[in-house]
């Protein structure tokens, strides 16, 4: 049975990762939620405006009253900003699984920062959580998120063909990947040796 841990802070060497406040309004809107190349690989609309994006932050934070909510804000620790998010958006507790996604800004990407954050998050699902297992999906297009997951650790588990429908009209697969819990502590180890 998964523990009612809610969303708790996770500091890693370069970031900080906490629940969402109103007033990352402002870096939110510049470093992310505006770009359209980040949320199209996202999966997620374009947030154009302030009054936008303080609407999702509300969505946020009121998710943290669930016990089993669990979305971070990406802070990176030099600059103060909120460069990203990560998420467990899909949590089964009865199975102890769940599923987690990404994103971040831009002008941050190619840094470490989406494998750092990545690698933090299963550390605290697995360790906190209790999760038995991770799962993550990408599509076959977004190369930098399949390195992401790669270098976490994940295995390749499947595609759902044809899943989405993109705006040219053409459809994309699902790539489905999962970490047992048993597996990232292996890996784990072994990058500590």
């Amino acid at each position: 049975m998964l523990k009612e841990s809610f969303t708790e802070t996770i500091n890693t060497e370069r970031l900080t990762l906490r629940k969402f406040e109103s007033g990352d309004c402002d870096s939110v809107l510049k470093n992310w939620a505006s770009d359209p190349a980040v949320q199209v690989n996202y999966g997620e609309p374009v947030y154009a405006t302030k009054e936008e994006v303080a609407g999702l932050l509300k969505k946020y934070v009121e998710g943290y009253k669930n016990a089993h909510y669990y979305r971070w804000a990406v802070i990176e620790k030099e600059s103060g900003e909120c460069i990203g998010q990560i998420a467990y958006f899909l949590v089964d507790v009865k199975n102890e699984f769940a599923e987690i996604e990404y994103c971040i800004g831009s002008a941050f990407q190619k840094k470490g920062y989406a494998t750092e954050a990545c690698k933090a998050v299963i550390q605290y699902g697995f360790d906190v959580i209790g999760l038995h297992k991770v799962q993550i999906c990408a599509r076959p297009a977004n190369t930098p998120s399949l390195k992401v997951i790669e270098k976490c650790g994940f295995v390749h588990e499947g595609i759902l063909r044809d899943y989405f429908h993109m705006d040219d009209g053409t459809f994309e697969g699902r790539m489905y990947f999962s970490i047992l819990e048993s597996e990232f502590k292996k890996m784990e180890e072994k990058n500590s040796l």
